[in-house]
């Protein structure tokens, strides 16, 4: 059986800053992959790149067996398939949370509003937000925003859901409650992508550990591995870095 999502030979630059360098990844349904690397190792343009945010200069990427990078694919119509959160949530400020998360089903994939607003409740009450599906995302704390912003990803039932370091934001204190949102989703079974800072985390969730290192993905695999015992000189001293007692 083929992966869901497949990278092969990605490569992208911005001007002479090479980003992305030969990048090459297998996801399979219900996978959990978590990139992991210092800001700047090229994380955040992978994610881009797969949800076709970001053009690449080089390689191939196939989802659901065809291959995404073409430039005459329909870009919009892939993104339908896919979820993606931001760090910055990007929550509409004109709308309600309600309607934030209703306008992808009803807009793009022709869900009747009553249908799209029944899901949406559904999710907003599982996530603790039932409370506040009438009011503007100003009016809601960094937790409840990001949780909101993860709902309108979930409204739309993505085959896929890149996560871009979606605790950064976030006070401490916060970012257990957007995390255990994540967990509750991969227990269930949803295929992501996740690039974050949250090594306990990655640690925890994640089917398979990405090390991100100047725009290579210096090293893969379990997370038992790649915490208790990665192979480059590099990863260990990312971990003992970010994870004291970590890499040795």
């Amino acid at each position: 059986m083929s992966a869901l999502l497949s990278v092969a030979g990605l490569r992208k630059s911005y001007g002479d800053r090479v980003v992305l360098d030969d990048v090459s990844l297998s996801i399979e349904k219900h996978d959990v992959i978590c990139l992991i690397g210092a800001s700047g190792s090229g994380k955040s343009t992978l994610l881009r790149c797969l949800n076709l945010l970001e053009d690449i200069d080089d390689g191939v990427i196939t989802f659901e067996g065809r291959e995404i990078s073409d430039p005459r694919v329909d870009a919009r119509a892939v993104r339908s398939r896919l979820g993606m959160v931001f760090q910055a949530y990007n929550l509409f400020p004109h709308l309600s949370v309600l309607d934030n998360c209703t306008l992808a089903p009803r807009k793009v994939h022709g869900v009747r509003r009553a249908d799209a607003e029944a899901r949406a409740r559904e999710l907003l009450e599982k996530f603790g937000l039932a409370d506040h599906a009438g009011k503007h995302p100003d009016r809601l704390s960094g937790g409840q925003q990001q949780r909101a912003a993860l709902v309108r990803a979930l409204c739309t039932s993505p085959t896929l859901l890149l996560l871009d370091e979606i605790t950064a934001a976030l006070d401490p204190e916060l970012v257990g409650e957007v995390l255990e949102i994540v967990r509750a989703e991969a227990e269930a079974g949803m295929t992501m992508v996740i690039a974050t800072h949250e090594m306990a985390f990655a640690r925890d969730v994640a089917t398979s550990v990405c090390f991100l290192d100047r725009g290579r993905i210096l090293e893969q695999g379990p997370p038992s591995e790649i915490f208790s015992a990665p192979r480059e000189e590099r990863t260990r001293e990312f971990l003992r870095r970010v994870l004291p007692g970590s890499g040795e």
